[in-house]
């Protein structure tokens, strides 16, 4: 069955023929090959692109293990797209599985030990001389074990183009799933949007299927690419981000938590090095803390958020499924994945306590920066009283500026206004409505 990506193949049109390599990235069987093989591919065959103009090769395969090598490899699309008249489309699958091949011309007795490096042959360098053919557009995608985001920023700076493929979208999810809108919801919000997990109609094998992925390519990815002795701390932390998704942290916090709940012991530096490993390997993202009217950031405090529900709730045992904060997760999630920088706000309040004149920090759930222009956003179960409205808005109107004020509440209320200016929607309308919420 095929769910449309509509978004991620406008994507890769606009970058085509750009002259840079186009990656594709993204958290494991998000469906970046599928997306390359078969919806791009697809796109392209029914726009005029001859069968005969693709070079395709997975190097998954094991009938393929030989174009590990680079130099083979290279060889492989130099003969392919060996007609110079011809423009071809370059798919590679799963290119961190190409190995580092010294090259045998170099005497390496006379390269210094800082240097032994530059006498292997990589992918980058594959991938750099193919981009500057003139008669082919290369694609790769890869896999989060070797070739992380911030791998591919070292490597080619400005000779690549990313594309970010996320789980799949409640709006994808709603198109597919031929559900009422509410029981979608429920269903997105339980089992996620990792595309196999939708395929699937049996719910013991979603939950099956999605805790199995956790456990063995996951973190198993992590532990073989760092090559960690001792797994044990690193799952003991996403346990914990996984059970506190929305809250404020730090690493010196998560160690004195690990500690207490789990008897390990760990460091900060420990911990500030494994939330980077769980961050490169897309399983969470992390949201900073910014201070409104301060106009500054605070240091070595944020928030970490699951970039996928399904994944998080089946590591937990379907067991913590809080709705308030599986709320908040699935909308900062979706508002990176239109592409806002997202932050967390703080606004500080001068008030009465004990009779005395105090600064009280309050907090918004989100706030979306375009240049100079903000939009806050807060996630509310509901306002179904006066008190609880003031309280939702509280922090939204003390900014005291014209920025647009948001609140986004559970289930599907059209958009309203209140006398203040804050805006209220459901979050259904807002997660299958861009434009509700948009600069």
């Amino acid at each position: 069955m095929n769910i449309a990506r509509n978004d991620y193949v406008a994507q890769l049109v606009a970058k085509s023929w750009n002259g840079k390599v186009k990656i594709i990235t993204g958290i494991r069987r998000s469906g970046k090959s599928y997306l390359l093989s078969h919806l791009y591919k697809q796109y392209l065959l029914q726009n005029g692109v001859g069968e005969d103009c693709f070079a395709e090769i997975d190097l998954e395969l094991k009938s393929n293990i030989a174009y590990r090598n680079p130099n083979t490899l290279y060889e492989y699309v130099m003969e392919k797209c060996k007609d110079k008249q011809r423009k071809y489309y370059v798919f590679i699958d799963e290119i961190q599985l190409c190995a580092k091949v010294r090259n045998p011309d170099v005497d390496a007795s006379s390269v210094p030990e800082e240097d032994q490096d530059l006498l292997c042959t990589t992918f980058y360098d594959v991938l750099n001389d193919l981009r500057t053919q003139p008669n082919m557009d290369v694609y790769v995608t890869g896999s989060n074990s070797k070739m992380l985001s911030k791998d591919i920023v070292t490597n080619f700076r400005d000779r690549g183009s990313e594309i970010k493929v996320y789980p799949l979208s409640f709006a994808e999810y709603y198109a597919f799933a031929g559900l009422e809108k509410s029981d979608a919801l429920e269903q997105y919000m339980t089992f996620g949007g990792m595309p196999l997990a939708v395929l699937e109609t049996d719910e013991n094998e979603k939950q099956k299927y999605l805790a199995d992925l956790h456990k063995n390519v996951f973190v198993k990815d992590i532990v073989e690419r760092y090559h960690l002795k001792d797994d044990v701390v690193i799952d003991a932390l996403t346990n914990v981000l996984y059970s506190s998704v929305g809250s404020l942290t730090n690493p010196h916090k998560l160690v004195n938590t690990i500690g207490t709940m789990m008897s390990l012991k760990t460091t900060d530096p420990t911990i500030k090095t494994y939330l980077d490993y769980l961050e490169d390997a897309f399983l969470f993202a992390v949201a900073e803390r910014y201070d409104v009217k301060g106009k500054r950031y605070f240091e070595n405090i944020k928030k970490y958020y699951a970039m996928d529900l399904g994944l998080r709730n089946a590591r937990l045992n379907f067991r913590q499924l809080e709705r308030s904060h599986l709320m908040e997760n699935m909308i900062y999630n979706e508002l990176i994945r239109r592409g806002y920088r997202v932050d967390v706000g703080v606004v500080e309040v001068e008030r009465m306590i004990d009779g005395k004149r105090k600064q009280v920090q309050y907090e918004i759930d989100f706030v979306l920066n375009k240049g100079s222009e903000k939009i806050y956003v807060q996630s509310a179960l509901h306002v179904d009283t006066a008190e609880k409205r003031e309280q939702e808005s509280f922090s939204l109107r003390n900014t005291r500026d014209s920025f647009r004020k948001v609140v986004i509440l559970d289930g599907n209320a059209r958009p309203w206004t209140d006398e203040d200016g804050v805006n209220y929607m459901g979050v259904i309308p807002f997660m299958l409505n861009p434009n509700l919420v948009r600069f």
